[in-house]
């Protein structure tokens, strides 16, 4: 029997140690990652939650599907990079201590949009950046440099600073029908038997290789 890659191992590919599975490599308790998506970079892969996710105080949690692919210098900008804008100076006196950590309360109520999070099979492009609070569809592509402000939809490539909408993929129909096929909630024995169908068939052929009702998703 065809056996699915191993989603506990760190580098999946033991002779490029620039390649990490996120799910086995994150601890943060304010992060989650779905099996099997990954970061490549050269420099440390490993560093991930603190050189990729940054400004990550809390209370928001960033929020990451299966099967994403993360190219090199992705960055996700959490909430806590938030300033006022309200008044003459933006600069965060009560975050430097002393006597200004007394006006602690100039700091609360910031804008929030609460937790970034993206869906499944998401491919993100080398040098990306995440504003706080972004929500990106299952199936979307974020170009090379992209700067995504705003939410992305199911399937759309973005592109640009700010990331406008360039395309979608597919067809409104189409999408509706990926959707509720859902091949990344496929068990991975029954994933591992169709790869070929997921990578390079068509979107009949991925409806006529899905387990029947009942199976359950991998995670």
């Amino acid at each position: 029997m065809p056996l699915p890659a191993d989603p506990t191992v760190l580098h999946p590919l033991p002779d490029q140690p620039r390649v990490v599975l996120l799910k086995p490599l994150v601890k943060s308790p304010l992060i989650e990652v779905g099996e099997y998506s990954y970061y490549d970079d050269p420099d440390d892969a490993t560093a991930f939650e603190t050189r990729n996710v940054l400004y990550h105080y809390g209370p928001e949690r960033l929020i990451i599907g299966r099967y994403c692919a993360l190219g090199t210098g992705v960055r996700f900008i959490m909430n806590g990079a938030n300033h006022r804008m309200d008044g003459p100076s933006t600069f965060p006196f009560p975050t430097m201590g002393g006597s200004w950590a007394e006006h602690v309360d100039l700091l609360t109520g910031l804008p929030n949009r609460g937790d970034t999070v993206v869906g499944h099979d998401v491919w993100f492009g080398h040098g990306t950046t995440v504003m706080p609070g972004v929500r990106i569809g299952n199936g979307a592509i974020i170009a090379s440099g992209a700067v995504v402000t705003s939410d992305v939809p199911d399937y759309g490539i973005v592109g640009g600073n700010p990331a406008r909408l360039i395309r979608t993929r597919y067809s409104e129909e189409e999408i509706d029908r990926l959707l509720d096929v859902a091949w990344w909630d496929w068990p991975a024995d029954h994933i591992t038997e169709h790869v070929r169908t997921i990578m390079s068939g068509t979107i009949t052929d991925l409806e006529a290789a899905a387990p029947k009702s009942g199976a359950g998703p991998t995670a």
